[in-house]
């Protein structure tokens, strides 16, 4: 249902697009701003004009959107739909903070945001706090399981265009793709008014002293410690894996209340062990974003409660969060970054990767006869339905398409490694059969 509009409010212009001509999916300036940014992205007008048939045409199904990702399935001229997907950089948590500083800070912006309406000057104040909220042009970054190379193909460019309606539908979607969903983004903003009433601020009086976040207490930090012998081991170490014995709690959690005994000690196990990594200097965790650190928890030897509460909050769809925690399970933080998106790699190592791949001369006798398709960082064999991905720590993670008729997707299947023909055989031997790493407890 569209949500009803009361016109602009005060400081918060709603400035319309055109109706008509091929600007005519939006019809707010927020939902032309991301018009303007695939636009801009490409040289490739057939593409993009051939996007906007399949758009009016209804060719695009339901659009999801995601932390950092927008899905449809998108018909083309063959009999099935192909899975189109359009990535947007989220923002960190200082950008969020900054952002929900900026709406907070004027209580007329939640309720524009309610009605349907972006603030333009919301959009202005975070730009000049540093936070980019509508997408730039470089940003929108499209995929598709077509065998068009175009950038976007026109199927990518149908789901975009598709989704410029849904934009000036509801504005919170710019936001989830950004990072939060709505749900989210309104109980910060909740605890935000409730810490400006709770420490007399509307009263004039000086603010409570808060605390200080964990990295900025561990930065300024100067004394030495050194963490006992036995739980400094290499490899736990670095994996953020670190075995500790804390002491049993004993307290009992308030009636009702929505965890157990056995909760606070898991908590407490995982923030003893983190705590001893940061001592032994492996700081990476410091600057995990929420949802990381929720991929971590859930990859860890957690009940199936504590891994559907950890979906749940994340806001992610299930399968979505399910695959993440597969990844960090197979090829730890970096084969998240790989599942969370492509990236543009080294030149150099996908041609070495490739060159590996095509002779004839390798170990498998077979690899070097397989149909690859390069895109990103990525080496897809489409006949047999699996891929490897280079990620950011220089290794191979293996994928195979998994699922059911036109609900298929890519999940990793096996540890990374470096050698991209390993990697490969991996990927094939698991698409034949091998059960691939459960998902969830």
């Amino acid at each position: 249902m569209t949500p009803s509009r009361q016109g602009p409010r005060t400081g918060t212009p709603a400035r319309k697009a055109p109706r008509t001509g091929p600007r005519a999916f939006a019809s707010t300036w927020w939902g032309q701003a991301w018009v303007d940014a695939l636009e801009a992205a490409t040289l490739d007008s057939g593409r993009l004009s051939r996007g906007r048939t399949y758009a009016r045409k209804g060719m695009v199904g339901p659009v999801t959107a995601a932390p950092g990702v927008l899905r449809a399935e998108v018909e083309g001229t063959n009999p099935w739909p192909y899975d189109s997907a359009v990535h947007l950089r989220v923002l960190t948590d200082a950008q969020w903070d900054a952002l929900l500083d900026a709406i907070a800070a004027q209580a007329g912006r939640t309720a524009a945001l309610l009605d349907g309406e972006m603030p333009a000057d919301l959009v202005d104040d975070a730009r000049a706090a540093g936070v980019p909220l509508l997408p730039e042009p470089a940003e929108l970054d499209p995929e598709c399981s077509c065998p068009d190379w175009g950038y976007p193909c026109k199927h990518a460019a149908a789901l975009c265009y598709a989704t410029a309606t849904h934009l000036d539908d509801d504005p919170f979607w710019l936001l989830t793709l950004r990072g939060r969903t709505k749900d989210a983004v309104l109980a910060a903003l909740r605890a935000r008014r409730q810490t400006l009433t709770g420490t007399g601020l509307e009263n004039g009086e000086a603010p409570r002293q808060q605390g200080v976040p964990a990295r900025d207490a561990f930065a300024s930090f100067s004394g030495v410690f050194t963490p006992p012998a036995e739980t400094i081991e290499s490899a736990e170490a670095a994996s953020g894996e670190l075995e500790t014995a804390p002491t049993p709690l004993t307290a009992v959690p308030p009636p009702n209340a929505p965890f157990t005994l056995d909760d606070l000690a898991a908590l407490t196990r995982d923030t003893a062990q983190r705590a001893r990594n940061l001592a032994a200097g492996h700081t990476a965790s410091l600057t995990a974003l929420p949802l990381d650190d929720a991929v971590r928890l859930a990859a860890s030897d957690i009940g199936e409660g504590w891994f559907h509460g950890l979906a749940r909050a994340t806001g992610l769809p299930p399968l979505d969060f399910a695959r993440l925690v597969r990844a960090r399970r197979h090829g730890g933080p970096a084969g998240v970054a790989v599942a969370r998106g492509p990236f543009t790699p080294d030149p150099a190592a996908m041609a070495a990767a490739r060159t590996a791949l095509s002779d004839p001369d390798n170990d498998s006798n077979t690899v070097g006869t397989m149909r690859l398709r390069a895109w990103r960082n990525r080496l897809t064999a489409d006949d047999e339905g699996i891929q490897i991905r280079l990620g950011p720590d220089n290794r191979w993670h293996p994928y195979t398409r998994e699922g059911h008729g036109t609900a298929t997707d890519w999940w990793p299947c096996a540890p990374a490694t470096a050698d991209p023909i390993a990697a490969l055989v991996t990927a094939r031997t698991a698409s034949r059969g091998e059960t691939p790493c459960p998902a969830s407890p």
